[in-house]
């Protein structure tokens, strides 16, 4: 009763109850038929290492709905009751990262052939109406924010989410009924609280609570339900109608989230192997534009056919367990821009300044600046200026740009070039030669390019006759007459011969007399 009476002195709204907070359902792995076997051993090893030391642990969230629907997970996470700070003390390779949410990656193996595990906090499900408040955003308030553990802006979007709290609040924060079941691998049990099972055997993704106050705690849970609707489709997964229907209205605050985040939001619908698929969806749900500028650019030109390939190409090596880059696509997607501009400045520049200048300016255009430009830019970079380096195949060129450290990237680009009629298809079949033969099959196809270039300088040039028009009004009296035959018929015109003058120091010393 106090507390409310100072909630109305303050101008605060009476607060509310917890929300609906489920049902806890135990489902052993005779009903739900997990195989354990698809189960990755390092999140194995997370959860034994964090039950071993006295806490709850469970793989949770999109690893337990494949794990459900028969798909083998790529990614896998981890919930439980242990604080950021208690897991990363019970691993060697462990870092506390984010501000809004605190998480911990558990990291194994080194280079590229590591493997991050992500473990997270059981968090409490708070009431935002009172949160503590803030005017700006996450950098305009970031002193503000440093000692928050929850705390909203204007809209209501949630800035920081670091209460801990028991599991059944923890299931009914996350999103998506089929993402908020939690599966114990020693025991064989799945954990649900909202229908997350039932959920996935109707094929139907379902917001928990409701779904616009949920996409405006965070509205980066509109790309999020696009995303999944795009991977789900092909197995007849479909949103919920009352989930779906606030989604063009909310994609309006994703004017206030970060342009790093959505970037990286961006990537995730592009590079996890459903990438036109996405597209789709967002053109059903009417959302071809206003999410971020660069993802409305891909929307626009994915009937292109130099885009669509490479859309194609990005979702067949995900589907094949290949690693895909965010430059590459991007270049792929930019590539217009880049031509375009690249022949407009041709025309008063030299051609390779021409290109770096278009380069820069079309980076600068259309990506603009988000977290790891500097990386992304030079990768993107090298594949364009690698181009035009593919048309010329002497010298030492060929041996230097086989042996650069991004040229599978950049031949691969032209490779789609020329699946689309951009460049000769020979060309790239020539490069595809080199790239992988010995050094004396090299010098062959050299030698072959050198005499093919050869060839092609002692070809004869034939040059056509122009014939100057024939005067309008002309008078017959100057017209050249020529000689009949003896049937009547003009006779062909006499070879006038050619004088041959002889070389100085001939008998005669002059030329002869025909």
């Amino acid at each position: 009763m106090i507390k409310q009476f100072i909630n109305k002195l303050m101008g605060k709204s009476p607060a509310s109850t917890l929300p609906n907070l489920g049902k806890r359902h135990v489902v052993p792995a005779k009903v739900h038929g997990i195989n354990v076997d698809w189960v990755d051993e390092r999140a194995l090893n997370v959860v034994r290492t964090l039950q071993d030391r006295g806490f709850e642990a469970y793989i949770v969230g999109g690893a337990v709905r494949d794990l459900l629907l028969g798909l083998k997970p790529k990614d896998f996470d981890v919930a439980t009751n242990a604080t950021p700070e208690q897991v990363k003390a019970a691993f060697r390779r462990a870092f506390i990262i984010g501000r809004r949410f605190r998480i911990v990656h558990v990291v194994y193996g080194r280079g590229r052939e590591h493997e991050v595990i992500e473990v997270s906090t059981f968090r409490a499900h708070l009431d935002n109406t009172e949160a503590e408040q803030v005017k700006g955003n996450e950098r305009s308030s970031k002193q503000e924010l440093a000692n928050m553990k929850h705390a909203v802006d204007a809209s209501g979007r949630v800035l920081r989410d670091n209460v801990w709290g028991p599991q059944d609040q923890d299931a009914a924060r996350r999103d998506f009924t089929i993402n908020a079941m939690y599966y114990d691998p020693e025991t064989g049990n799945v954990i649900d609280y909202h229908g997350g099972i039932a959920d996935a055997k109707k094929k139907v993704i379902r917001m928990i609570g409701d779904p616009a106050t949920r996409y405006r705690e965070d509205p980066v849970r509109v790309i999020r339900a696009v995303r999944f609707a795009a991977k789900l489709s092909v197995l007849g997964f479909k949103m919920e109608a009352k989930t779906a229907a606030p989604l063009k209205k909310a994609a309006k605050l994703l004017a206030d989230v970060p342009q790093s985040r959505l970037f990286d939001e961006m990537l995730k619908l592009l590079q996890t192997g459903h990438a036109l698929a996405s597209i789709q969806q967002l053109k059903l749900q009417g959302l071809a534009k206003g999410i971020y500028p660069l993802l409305d650019i891909v929307v626009a030109r994915s009937d292109e056919q130099f885009v669509t390939t490479a859309l194609n190409d990005t979702d067949r090596r995900v589907g094949e367990g290949k690693p895909v880059a965010p430059s590459f696509l991007l270049a792929c997607v930019l590539w217009s821009d880049v031509r375009e501009t690249w022949a407009h400045r041709s025309v008063k520049q030299p051609s390779f300044p021409a290109l770096q200048d278009a380069i820069d300016e079309v980076f600068d255009s259309r990506i603009g600046d988000v977290s790891g430009r500097g990386k992304l830019a030079a990768d993107m970079r090298e594949i364009w200026m690698m181009q035009p380096r593919f048309e010329k195949r002497t010298g030492s060129g060929p041996w230097t740009l086989v042996d650069q450290a991004r040229f599978r990237a950049g031949f691969d680009f032209m490779r789609l070039r020329a699946d689309v009629g951009e460049v000769d298809e020979a060309l790239s079949d020539w490069w595809q030669e080199f790239s992988v033969a010995s050094d004396s099959e090299r010098e062959d196809l050299l030698q072959q390019v050198r005499l093919e270039q050869q060839k092609a300088q002692r070809a004869p040039r034939v040059h056509a006759v122009r014939r100057a028009p024939k005067p309008e009004g002309e008078d017959p009296r100057f017209r050249e007459v020529e000689p009949e035959g003896e049937d009547g018929a003009a006779s062909p015109a006499k070879k006038r011969r050619r004088r041959r003058r002889k070389p100085t120091g001939e008998a005669g010393g002059t030329p002869a007399a025909e």
